[in-house]
């Protein structure tokens, strides 16, 4: 044996750091080569050289009773291409090309890169990718893990055993690599971490890009990109658009409760490609948000506790399918928003939390490492490599699935040091203060990274506070968002709505609020998923009334939302006035369209509002413009009327929309108008095709001149009980 017994003890335990130094084949110091071999399990071993058939053929000899096995060329002093011929104690034989015969697949660059916090395609390093080296096939590996003291790839290619195949560590990066032969994709694969105080533990690849179904967690080699896309129109469109002066109408989504098939399961993504195609299609929603579809291994949590924050679920199907579903989005002309959740991570003992055996993902103090609501894991924002983990991994969904935008969850906690903290229980910044730095400056470099890479693509927050300058540009100071939603709006529509029509008038001030301050922020308007779970009932179940008097004031409440300044977002299940909560174990009351005109209706009228919102440019160029949208008159709380207009930014189009929200019909009430003319009734939710009572104005009004209300014209409406009627100039 030519190692010292030190270095032997290394390599039997399985505890070298580096075992490449040792196995494969090495030049002696005084000529000669050596070629060495850990085997367990093994009978026999030879190294055949390949290439050259002048080389030798090498029998590597069992060392002691040890699973080492080495072999000397005396007359070679340049080592040569080998493979390893394998005779196991089964009597099986392999053939393989030696694993450790190989240079590393990430460079210096890549790894300096990667200490600054600062690779963008870090995850076409890390990880488990299939490739090809000097013509051979295999899989290489690479994990950061910078305190452990030895780590292993297992899988079912190597018997789960992790004295099979150590990973080297790469100088002081802390990343641990090994290219294996012969392993492809589907192989099945967990990282062995031998902590520095000595636990022997398996995690799944933070990296991974498929995982198996849970409860099983094993992580599974995959190709990103071996999927033939066919959306290169859609990308270039959608490159060449500020998605802030779009129509975007947005339908959210839970992919496993959405519609179950006839056996009671969910769709999986290829039959969702053609069943919400044509729903989306026929309602004319823009776009499609989907609650977290990463990896996630407890069902209930909807996807919000990622295990696996660059994979797709597995539950629907493998990643090649959910590419498809996307590209079939994309050629029906439907935009595609993925919840994205970097604000924290669970427990799970096999997944990131202490993945080397401490803090590591997560913030090693528990003021910043522990969420109080959720009881999960805080990501350490400031550590170089935590950040570039999570601000490449925006970048991967639209980079390798195509997403449209990003809608970031629980920004608000991710901001604020003293989130859901009483006093004592947090710090002050370096400044003082109760902001979280180093996550605000995550999220301002992740919003950065899609915009210079992907332009047109929309980064969404779900920020919940008045952070000043959400959806200010980072180089002005500001996170750099698309868009913020609104929480004040919704809170403050759903509470005036909720009340009877008869105590309204007090309290009109609460749906009119959001028209103050609408010029912060570039809002979406959400009636989320939150607000139809938890006993919160449904959107129907929180209105008053009897069945009409609900389905009318929910026809005018989606009407107010579509057509108040900001991009519209609603919840499945809302668009039919469904009765009961949403359920992650049910689907969409699709039974209760059957002999029922009123969810029948109710579905009807959001088709035809998104019609006219897509068409009517009136209704979205000027969102975020100071003149897009002013009150006609906002003033008659006795009476429950609003009448607003909306308006382009040149004012070439503008549409006037009045809510009567009193179950009370009026007749002859005069009503200003910005301009003389016809205005055409282009939508009236009391209409008998939404269930209504079919109250209306003829198919419009012609205005007369008679000043009215700060108008020079007016004309008088019929105004229906509890309605939503939209006038556009002719």
């Amino acid at each position: 044996m030519i190692l010292s017994a030190a270095e032997f003890e290394t390599i039997a335990s399985g505890s070298h750091a580096s075992p490449h130094e040792l196995l494969g084949m090495h030049r002696l110091a005084d000529g000669g080569l050596v070629v060495r071999a850990f085997l367990p399990l093994a009978k026999g071993v030879v190294a055949v050289p390949v290439e050259d058939a002048s080389k030798p053929v090498v029998p590597l000899r069992r060392v002691g009773e040890s699973d080492l096995f080495e072999g000397v060329v005396e007359e070679q002093n340049e080592p040569f291409e080998y493979d390893l011929a394998i005779t196991w104690g089964s009597g099986e034989q392999w053939r393989t090309r030696d694993p450790f015969s190989f240079q590393p697949t990430i460079s210096e660059d890549d790894l300096y890169l990667f200490g600054q916090g600062n690779e963008r395609r870090i995850y076409e390093k890390m990880g488990a990718h299939p490739r090809t080296i000097n013509g051979v096939a295999g899989t290489s590996f690479a994990v950061w893990a910078p305190t452990a003291r030895r780590v292993s790839v297992v899988g079912d290619f190597n018997g789960w055993d992790g004295r099979h195949h150590p990973m080297r560590v790469l100088g002081q990066s802390g990343v641990w690599e090994l290219f294996v032969p012969g392993c492809g994709e589907g192989s099945h694969y967990k990282f062995q971490i031998h902590t520095a105080d000595d636990v022997l533990q398996e995690k799944t690849d933070p990296y991974g890009f498929f995982f198996e179904i849970a409860p099983k967690t094993a992580s599974i080699v995959w190709d990103n990109r071996r999927f033939h896309w066919n959306d290169g129109n859609w990308l270039a469109k959608r490159t060449a658009t500020d998605p802030r002066v779009q129509p975007m109408s947005i339908y959210e989504l839970h992919l496993g409760s959405w519609r179950k098939n006839n056996k009671g399961e969910s769709l999986a993504y290829p039959q969702l490609a053609d069943a919400l195609i044509d729903y989306l299609r026929r309602m004319q929603f823009t776009h499609v948000e989907l609650m977290p579809v990463s990896e996630h291994a407890y069902y209930p949590s909807w996807g919000y506790q990622v295990t696996g924050f660059y994979a797709p679920t597995s539950r629907y199907g493998t990643p090649r399918e959910f590419q498809h579903l996307v590209n079939a989005l994309h050629e029906a002309g439907i935009g595609v928003i993925l919840d994205w959740v970097p604000a924290h991570f669970p427990k799970d003992d096999w997944a990131l939390a202490q993945f080397d055996g401490g803090p590591l993902y997560e913030h090693p103090d528990p003021q910043r490492g522990e969420h109080p609501d959720w009881g999960t894991a805080v990501f350490d924002y400031g550590r170089p490599q935590v950040k570039n983990f999570l601000t490449a991994n925006a970048r991967f969904w639209c980079d390798v699935f195509h997403a449209d935008g990003l809608r970031v969850d629980a920004v608000a906690s991710m901001l604020y040091l003293d989130y859901s903290r009483e006093e004592g229980e947090w710090t002050p910044n370096e400044q003082g203060g109760n902001e979280n730095l180093e996550a605000s400056e995550m999220l301002r470099t992740a919003n950065t990274l899609v915009h210079d890479e992907f332009p047109g693509v929309a980064m969404i927050a779900e920020e919940s506070t008045a952070w000043p300058g959400v959806t200010t540009d980072g180089a002005n100071g500001g996170l750099g968002f698309n868009f913020k939603w609104d929480m004040g709006w919704m809170h403050d529509t759903l509470g005036y709505f909720e009340r009877d029509p008869m105590h309204r008038p007090w309290h009109q001030d609460q749906i009119t609020f959001a028209s103050t301050y609408r010029d912060q922020e570039n809002y979406c308007l959400p009636l989320s998923h939150d607000e139809v779970v938890h006993e919160k009932r449904s959107l129907l179940g929180r209105l008053p009334g009897k069945d009409a008097e609900r389905f009318a004031n929910l026809r005018a409440l989606l009407g107010y939302q579509w057509l108040f300044p900001g991009k519209p977002l609603l919840f499945m299940g809302g668009e039919l006035g469904q009765s009961t909560e949403w359920s992650e174990d049910g689907q969409v009351d699709w039974a209760a369209l059957e002999g029922n005109i009123f969810s029948g209706g109710m579905q009807q009228w959001v088709a035809d509002l998104n019609g006219l919102y897509r068409d009517e440019p009136a209704l979205w160029a000027g969102d975020y413009f100071a003149d897009g949208f002013y009150w006609l008159d906002c003033n008659d709380q006795e009476h429950n009327i609003l009448r607003f207009v909306r308006q382009t930014p040149a004012c070439d189009r503008q549409v006037v929309v009045v809510l009567n929200l009193a179950p009370v019909l009026h007749r002859g009430y005069r009503l200003g108008l910005p301009r003389p003319g016809n205005w055409w009734e282009a939508l009236n939710s009391d209409s008998e095709y939404y269930g209504g009572q079919n109250h209306g104005n003829a198919g419009g009004v012609a205005s007369q001149e008679t000043p009215w209300q700060h108008q020079p014209w007016s004309a008088e409406f019929t105004l229906p009980p509890l309605s939503c009627v939209v006038f556009v100039h002719d």
